[in-house]
């Protein structure tokens, strides 16, 4: 199937991307106003888009082999039950909401950016869409601007409380960089990896969802604990021993926050340290473990077959947790021999994950 054939029309009037992404340090942090250090992967969401022959809006996944036609109507009265589509039509829609005329169109989505992992399929789909409108319909809005608005569809419209890291990285970073965003004042700053480093990533087999998982649950937990401790959000913590004060789980989920902001900040001022920066992403995991208890079995079990691993300085859990990736930052040139003599460690342990990045 193609553009071509799914809506029998000549070609598309426009092709936009975006990647995914993996966050190096500094997880559930970005809806606390905090910061957090990501880089883009190689694997791309695509969309194809034309203007529709008629009043309707048509959406293709190519991935999920599935079709969507409809009516403005029926989206807002709730009809729409295909997840990807709400994240489609949230990006229409928020548009739509600041001024914007986005007629009916056709678009087709493909996309190698693995569903399930935390590597962000959802941002690379919003951003990916905003740029296809914004070339389409010639909008005036820039690359911070699209992932703003592609926050705010899914926010909204995939009732997911997202934080902005995700979008921000989709819209903004490369491969070949990390990405500093400090994501209260949008300030960012574009920084080399670590010298004579790669990045590793591998799935651990155990998807997860945003929305049904505890990630809304994380995210009023540390609105509660920034309310108990008098300050707007978390961030503004940067003295792990005050959180102390604060009743369990709160302690905990705050605990977190300020330690990872920390690290982030350390990782910043220390980025040429490549053993350092590997001790931040252990501790880091760790937290992420018993602090923010985000992590599950499989997820350990591949991280602590990575840490072991010669020639990797770090490993953690990337993205929300509940199941999804690991990144690992290992020594250069070693990446496909580690990634796959870990990969053999942790399917012999009973679990099936994959080779996202290094292999």
């Amino acid at each position: 199937m193609n553009f071509q054939t799914i809506f029998n029309q000549k070609f598309p009037q426009v092709e936009a991307l975006a990647p995914g992404r993996v966050n190096l340090l500094g997880e559930h942090t970005d809806y606390n106003d905090g910061f957090v250090l990501p880089t883009a992967i190689p694997q791309q969401t695509v969309v194809q888009i034309g203007l529709s022959d008629d009043r309707m809006y048509h959406f293709y996944s190519e991935n999920l082999d599935e079709r969507v036609d409809m009516v403005e109507e029926s989206f807002k009265s709730g009809e729409m039950q295909e997840e990807y589509a709400r994240y489609i039509f949230g990006c229409i829609q928020v548009l739509k909401e600041v001024g914007y005329t986005i007629s009916p169109i056709n678009l087709y989505v493909k996309s190698s950016v693995p569903l399930g992992s935390g590597l962000s399929s959802s941002a690379a789909l919003e951003v990916a869409t905003i740029r296809g409108i914004r070339q389409l319909f010639n909008l005036p809005i820039d690359d911070v601007e699209i992932a703003q608005f592609a926050q705010k569809a899914e926010i909204q419209y995939a009732h997911v409380q997202c934080g902005i890291m995700d979008q921000m990285a989709s819209s903004l970073a490369d491969t070949e960089h990390m990405l500093f965003l400090d994501t209260r004042t949008l300030e960012r700053r574009v920084l080399p990896l670590p010298e004579g480093a790669k990045i590793v990533v591998i799935d651990s087999g155990v998807p997860r969802t945003l929305a049904g998982s505890g990630y809304n649950e994380r995210r009023a937990e540390c609105e509660q604990a920034a309310q108990l401790l008098g300050v707007k959000a978390l961030r503004d913590i940067t003295d792990v021993s005050l959180v102390e004060t604060l009743p369990e789980p709160l302690r905990r989920r705050a605990r977190h926050v300020v330690t990872e902001n920390n690290r982030v900040l350390e990782a910043l001022q220390n980025v040429a340290s490549l053993e350092q920066f590997g001790e931040l992403m252990n501790a880091s995991h760790a937290s992420l473990r018993d602090d923010y208890e985000v992590s599950v079995p499989a997820l350990d079990i591949l991280v602590d077959i990575l840490q072991k691993t010669p020639g990797v300085f770090g490993a953690r859990l990337t993205g929300a947790g509940f199941g999804g990736a690991t990144v690992a930052l290992v020594a250069a040139g070693e990446e496909k021999n580690i990634a796959e003599k870990v990969l053999e460690q942790y399917n012999h342990a009973g679990y099936t994950g994959n080779i996202l990045v290094g292999a």
